[in-house]
């Protein structure tokens, strides 16, 4: 698949991903939290799935993202298997779509450039094999992870 089939399946949105019509946890309701309970948790770089509730989502794939420590203890690695989980789900689920925050770059302190670069990367390297999702959003809070995935984007081509 060219390159270029691959970007038309991936959009950068900036705003509150709660508002997309996509999975995520918070607005779903106590049920989902509910249903977290009995996952067993969820270790760094894995992923879970459970249902949507209050959500127009059936869906919300919960993921638990690296905390930045200067890079050295395989966070790069955790931060990539986080979006592949999530894929992986995804397809195993046969989700048409899916969105993504900016997984660790908030309180884990992950630098945003880098984990928008990791993103892209290895989301793209997911839609060149598979093409059951057709459509991936970064939903991005605020300028900077905005202009962060766009220059990730920007530089698949």
């Amino acid at each position: 698949m060219i390159i270029k089939e691959i970007l038309q399946r991936m959009s950068i949105v900036e705003g509150d991903i709660t508002r997309l019509d996509v999975a995520i946890h918070a607005a779903a309701g106590p049920k989902l939290l509910e249903e977290c309970r009995g996952l067993g948790g969820c270790p760094t770089g894995e992923a879970r799935i459970t249902r949507g509730y209050g959500l127009s989502a059936g869906y919300v794939i919960h993921t638990v993202g690296p905390v930045w420590q200067g890079g050295g203890q395989d966070e790069k690695a955790l931060l990539a298997g986080c979006y592949r989980a999530s894929l992986s789900l995804a397809l195993e689920n046969s989700l048409p779509s899916i969105a993504f925050p900016a997984i660790s770059t908030g309180v884990y302190r992950f630098p945003p450039a880098l984990a928008a670069g990791i993103a892209v990367a290895t989301v793209a390297e997911v839609l060149a094999r598979d093409r059951v999702l057709e459509t991936v959003i970064f939903c991005c809070f605020g300028e900077d992870s905005t202009k962060a995935h766009q220059m990730a984007l920007e530089g698949l081509k």
